[in-house]
């Protein structure tokens, strides 16, 4: 199994704000889905509320500590490693956040699909800084911005040094 994070990051490390996300890209949307599609997404209970249900054609888990929670179409378990546990013979886990789930799991991934959004913002959920002695970049894709996307943005993958 590979383990990797996909995020959407401002300049400062931003990621939402009141668990929405504060920019609107659809080249992300469209990119977070080709990579996702088919394969396990893990995501905190906040992140699932702010989605609203599973994604479709993506095995859903949530992490909660709640351990009656019940989501139709969904595995909920009590702990990321719960988690990376029952999906260990998958073949590639997505992190798809929170903040929370992102810090714990950036030590345990394999790869980052980071999306630098070329500005900064006001928020209250942020990325982890990538070090650039844990991670490094293989591929970087810059993008200005146009009348769909609004803000330049790069797509940026790494991979643990």
């Amino acid at each position: 199994m590979t383990l990797s994070i996909i995020v959407a990051k401002a300049k400062n490390n931003v990621i939402g704000n009141n668990n929405t996300l504060i920019w609107h890209l659809p080249a992300d949307l469209k990119y977070f889905k080709k990579l996702t599609t088919g394969n396990t997404i893990i995501m905190g209970r906040k992140t699932y509320d702010s989605i609203g249900k599973p994604l479709p054609n993506r095995r859903n888990i949530v992490i909660s500590r709640n351990k009656d929670l019940k989501l139709e179409g969904c595995e909920v378990t009590d702990s990321l490693d719960a988690a990376i546990s029952i999906s260990e013979s998958d073949n590639e886990v997505f992190i798809i956040g929170g903040a929370e789930i992102y810090k714990q799991a950036i030590d345990r991934s394999d790869t980052l699909y980071v999306t630098e959004v070329k500005s900064s913002f006001d928020g209250d959920a942020f990325f982890p800084e990538i070090s650039n002695n844990e991670w490094t970049e293989v591929q970087r894709e810059d993008h200005v911005a146009d009348e769909k996307n609004k803000i330049d943005y790069s797509f940026v993958t790494y991979k643990k040094a």
